[in-house]
């Protein structure tokens, strides 16, 4: 795993939020999305991009999250949405629903990626995309660690009404046993219509 080396804000004298989502692959399950508002001095060693973390280590670092920030949130994007708005998109609109929630509300957000837009009611548009946000500014990889945690925990609990398809390992994502699953059972209301795969065309739908 490759050393962190995270920059604590962009500009010391804003209240800055960092933004990101964990799920926009998989085939089955919403996007989580997550805000998170750190204090400037905030530094934990385990810090990093959630993908380059191990499940242990997100799932230490949560709470330490959790309790010593100014503020975060957690929001859920379900399939429906997603078919309706599409992923990109659906994964934006979590993360301004997270970024509503938090108090105090943030002066300006760091957004993982490379596509956002000015939302709420007063138009909110103070933000700034950043491509590998996650790997780049502490804020957005404590958002991002949160969106994976809430995301993974919800598809093993989900697992639980529906076994066959291997959502406590796999996650929803395309893997051969999952694709299998659909195969024989079929699709469930928490998969995403509008996602595709080679391997089951021509789809079920």
């Amino acid at each position: 795993m490759r050393k962190p080396n995270l920059k604590p804000y962009l500009e010391p004298d804003r209240l800055e939020a960092g933004c990101d989502e964990a799920g926009r692959g998989p085939l089955a399950g919403p996007v989580f999305a997550a805000a998170v508002i750190l204090p400037q001095d905030f530094r934990h060693p385990l810090l990093n991009d959630s993908k380059q973390m191990s499940e242990k280590q997100r799932d230490l670092l949560r709470p330490v999250i959790e309790q010593e920030a100014v503020a975060w949130a957690v929001e859920a994007v379900q399939a429906d949405e997603i078919d309706r708005l599409n992923i990109l998109w659906a994964s934006v609109t979590g993360m301004q629903r997270a970024v509503l929630r938090l108090s105090p509300a943030p002066d300006f957000l760091l957004v993982d990626g490379n596509k956002f837009r000015p939302f709420g009611p007063y138009g909110f548009k103070d933000f700034r995309t950043v491509v590998h946000g996650d790997a780049t500014f502490a804020s957005i990889a404590a958002a991002s660690v949160l969106a994976k945690t809430y995301r993974d925990a919800f598809m093993r609990e989900l697992s639980d009404q529906f076994p066959e398809y291997g959502w406590e390992h796999n996650m929803g994502y395309p893997t051969p046993d999952h694709i299998e699953a659909i195969r024989l059972y079929g699709y469930t209301p928490w998969h995403r219509k509008s996602f595709h795969v080679k391997e089951l065309e021509p789809g079920l739908f």
